[in-house]
């Protein structure tokens, strides 16, 4: 697994990047919205490949841009690698990131409700009530170490 700040990417793992982010989060939801929002200049990046491909990704943003707290965001794992515990591996890494190189302590994060029991397992609290975010159904959640 890698993590790189934006202007350590290369261009090739950037485009990578956002083409799989875009096939996730646009193609495979069906959520026409501008998935290049301009945080990820300010952003890390950490993602896993397999034989050259990207095939689990996160982001962490920075407290300020996003919210007040660090977020990690635009979370996946492709489809034909799922349920082979990268997914926890992942996030595990980026809070790992978050409070042992960020020095944070709060992570904020906008979860698809279907997904609360596993971000529950890492010890994010529900802080909102579900709401819908491109026809799909959110909660926003926080972890506190």
């Amino acid at each position: 697994m890698e993590t790189k700040k934006f202007d350590e990417l290369t261009n090739k793992e950037l485009y990578n990047l956002l083409k799989e982010r875009t096939l996730v989060f646009v193609v495979e939801q069906n959520c026409p919205y501008l998935e290049v929002d301009g945080k990820d200049p300010y952003s890390y990046h950490l993602f896993k490949e397999d034989n050259g491909q990207i095939i689990a990704y996160l982001r962490i943003v920075p407290a300020g841009i996003t919210y007040p707290e660090t977020s990690i965001g635009r979370v996946f794992v492709k489809k034909e690698y799922r349920g082979q515990g990268i997914a926890e591996e992942l996030l595990q890494r980026g809070l790992d990131i978050i409070q042992n190189e960020l020095k944070e302590t709060t992570v904020k994060i906008q979860a698809q409700d279907y997904l609360r029991k596993f971000y529950g397992y890492f010890g994010f609290q529900a802080i909102s009530e579900i709401y819908l975010e491109d026809n799909i159904p959110h909660v926003d959640m926080l972890l506190q170490r």
